[in-house]
């Protein structure tokens, strides 16, 4: 009775295996006909994984999206992206063109090198012009493309207004919250789905599959070294201000208050002073400073003006040589001709 149910026992446990190898064939037959057919349809291969992963989002979105009407879905967008804005500050690029005048230009210059470095600025670019004395214009002008922190600049402007005589100046503010906010918005959606990429990528099983993914992961990445790349851009022109300062060095600074009917007619009469004496004090040092070109071209007018006298001269003498020789002629055919009457006359009286 105990061996019939040992071999009962071990007949049953060999039909359970044979049953599952026969499984396990008819299982692998056919995993191999899907990946054959999908090869040979390799030309029209998709990221399956992520497309259906990406698919039940997508899904659920549009269930949710047509159980809203459209102008709840509006007013939605447009809630959420205020509260974006309100939880963010506002991002704003400041620039400010200055142009000043100043009676020491190397005080003034020293000065706002000095203060940007006190402010924990830097000066991008510049251009410094030390005039020419060669043309009478000995003022110096520079121009300065200053880097300041934002939280910084009221104070940079202040030091070097009192420092100077401000001409013009012009603020410019730009904001750009909304696009940062955006930027940041898909960065982090970029984030999302290079993490979900990632994750696929370990389950992925067929070449095919893990081909796609790592195609669409490159593209992620290089969106997302783009958006890196374009956020810090706008940190930058964020945290530091830019300040174009234009410097002029003048004799007597331009004024720039409002000025009364009798101020304005005082301060005219003044300058057309001023100008006159600037005038002649231009004139006298051009004169100085153009003295050797003029010695030289007196010397040079003075020597053609000899020349031409002495040839003159000797032309005079050519013609009054000529003139005396004529008459010499003239008297010597006179001579002759009396001579030849005389004879003339005397043989006729013999006769």
């Amino acid at each position: 009775m105990k061996m019939w149910r040992w071999k009962s026992i071990v007949i049953a446990a060999l039909i359970v295996v044979m049953l599952t190898g026969c499984g396990a064939s008819a299982s692998e037959k056919a995993d191999y006909a899907i990946t054959t057919e999908s090869y040979d349809n390799s030309s029209y291969a998709t990221d399956d994984l992520y497309m259906n992963s990406m698919a039940e989002e997508t899904m659920e979105d549009a269930a949710v999206e047509e159980a809203m009407p459209e102008e709840a879905i509006e007013e939605a967008e447009a809630g959420s992206q205020q509260t974006e804005l309100q939880q963010t500050n506002r991002k704003l690029i400041k620039n400010v063109n200055l142009e000043v005048e100043t009676e020491s230009f190397d005080e003034l210059y020293a000065k706002v090198n000095e203060k940007t470095e006190a402010l924990s600025g830097y000066v991008e670019n510049s251009y410094i012009y030390n005039g020419s004395s060669y043309y009478g214009d000995d003022t110096r002008d520079a121009s300065l493309t200053i880097r300041i922190p934002a939280e910084k600049l009221d104070a940079f402007l202040s030091e070097v207004s009192e420092a100077s005589n401000v001409i013009s100046r012009n603020d410019s503010v730009t904001d750009v919250t909304l696009q940062y906010v955006d930027l940041e918005s898909k960065k982090e959606a970029l984030l999302i789905e290079q993490d979900r990429l990632l994750e696929l990528l370990k389950e992925a099983e067929t070449i095919e599959d893990i081909i796609a993914l790592e195609g669409r992961l490159s593209e992620v990445r290089y969106e997302l070294e783009s958006m890196e790349s374009r956020l810090r851009t706008l940190d930058n022109q964020i945290s530091y201000s830019t300040v174009y300062l234009y410097i002029q060095e003048v004799a007597k600074l331009t004024p720039v208050k409002e000025q009364s009917l009798g101020e304005k007619i005082a301060t005219g009469f003044t300058e057309s002073l001023y100008g006159v004496g600037e005038g002649l004090l231009d004139f006298g040092v051009g004169f100085i400073i153009k003295l050797p070109y003029i010695v030289v071209w007196t010397i040079i007018i003075i020597g053609i003006i000899f020349v031409i006298k002495g040839i003159r001269k000797v032309h005079k003498k050519r013609k009054a040589k000529k003139q005396a020789k004529k008459q010499e002629k003239k008297q010597k055919e006179a001579q002759i001709t009396e001579q030849v009457q005389e004879a003339v006359a005397d043989a006729t009286k013999t006769e």
